[in-house]
């Protein structure tokens, strides 16, 4: 026993470098599968309108019941138990849909994946702020984000030509190597900074969960910025599940794509993401060598800015007739989502007030966020099959204009 740990603690790395690999591997195999997953719900498992919503729907309710409990289990426990469980459940959970191309199957495939995402979230963010400290973690939050970026240009490609010759191959592929990742983790990760929540306060697990939602309940009573952040996420989960489960139909009916085969619909969806990529990428760099993270005003400032583009964008995206517009709009929205995504953690990390609960905390931002998307979904699927898509697209980016007064919020409170 004593040999193996000795080996096994040679195996270990850096911490940070840990992260970076675990940013880069996670988004690799996750992209390859959802470069082709939704034309393989369609085209495939035949999906209608109805039960593509529905499927997002499960996701983002199985999301919502796990994001606490898992979340606490890795304040109580252990990060690196929770994250190495969680990409299990991930890899199991598209090995399910990628080999049983039934609606049932990807309704099955939702729940375990979506589990095993709610271990992960939060807790990989915890890990790496315990390990490294607040300040150095922030830095490798946006590089992360970036080497995230960099994975995707990698997989896309990848993914197009794999599904080029079987579209149902990424999904199976992406989930064996993400198992993978968690066997990596098992052995790479560190954990020598975590300190759980003190024995003498756990009756049981779920006495643990009542003391954390205690302490959240109270930051949140006393804390503006906790609870314009919290309404924040709600109104992102309202406007975010419509476009991302209706961006490829608009497309298809707009310039009249229908006609065209499953292989060549998976070039031509993949070969728009792989241009996001690209223009993210740069747009992730330029953020990364700025001081933007290092001030919340400034971050405030930027999200602010950042959501106003995606509101016009989308609107833009759903009114337009033009192929080149249309798709103009529609990278623009997708690079300033993705810097967004660092600029939120480096935010939340920043007004956390005791490291012991960090991943209950981002775990409570994404129940937010997954409540918006449990209760926008049905109205934007409502929406969009009493009228149109289009109509659809416009309701979301209204859904997502309270987030503009929220951030104004924020900005004078700073200034004040």
């Amino acid at each position: 026993m004593r040999r193996e740990e000795i080996i096994i603690k040679q195996l270990s790395k850096d911490p940070y470098t840990v992260y970076l690999n675990m940013a880069f591997l996670s988004q690799l195999f996750f992209t390859l599968i959802v470069t082709v997953n939704l034309l393989y719900q369609v085209y495939t498992v035949k999906l209608d309108p109805l039960q593509l919503v529905l499927v997002g729907t499960v996701l983002e309710l199985t999301v919502f019941l796990f994001e606490i409990p898992t979340g606490v289990v890795s304040d109580l426990k252990s990060r690196k138990l929770s994250i190495v469980i969680g990409y299990i459940l991930i890899g199991v959970g598209f090995l399910i849909e990628g080999l049983f191309p039934y609606f049932s199957a990807v309704i099955v495939a939702q729940v375990v994946w979506g589990i095993g995402y709610t271990f992960t979230s939060g807790a990989r963010q915890a890990w790496i702020a315990d390990e490294i400290g607040e300040e150095r973690a922030s830095e490798a939050f946006v590089r992360g984000a970036k080497m995230e970026n960099l994975s995707q240009v990698i997989a896309i490609p990848l993914s197009i030509a794999i599904g080029y010759m079987m579209i149902r191959l990424p999904i199976i592929i992406g989930g064996l190597c993400t198992v993978g990742l968690a066997v990596y983790l098992m052995v790479a990760m560190r954990e020598e900074n975590f300190k759980p929540l003190k024995r003498e306060t756990q009756l049981t697990g779920w006495g643990s969960m009542k003391d954390n939602l205690q302490q959240l309940i109270v930051q949140f009573k006393v804390s503006v910025v906790m609870r314009t952040l919290i309404l924040i996420a709600l109104f992102v989960g309202f406007y975010s599940e419509g476009f991302d489960r209706l961006w490829v139909s608009h497309l298809l009916e707009v310039v009249n794509l229908s006609s065209l085969t499953q292989e060549k619909l998976v070039i031509l969806t993949g070969g728009i993401q792989f241009v996001v990529v690209l223009v993210s990428f740069t747009a992730l760099h330029v953020v990364n060598r700025s001081t933007i993270h290092q001030n919340l005003n400034q971050i405030y400032l930027v999200l602010f800015m950042a959501s106003l583009v995606i509101i016009l964008s989308l609107i833009g995206f759903a009114t337009s007739t033009s192929v080149l517009v249309l798709l103009g709009f529609f990278i623009m929205i997708q690079v300033t989502r993705t810097i967004m995504y660092p600029l939120e953690d480096i935010w939340l990390n920043k007004i956390i007030p005791d490291s012991s609960t960090r991943a209950t905390f981002f775990s409570v931002k994404g129940q937010a966020d997954a409540i918006g998307q449990i209760g926008g979904a049905p109205l934007i699927g409502l929406v969009a099959t009493r009228y149109t898509i289009k109509t659809a697209l416009i309701v979301s980016a209204i859904l997502l204009t309270p987030v503009l007064y929220f951030y104004r919020i924020l900005l004078k409170r700073k200034q004040e």
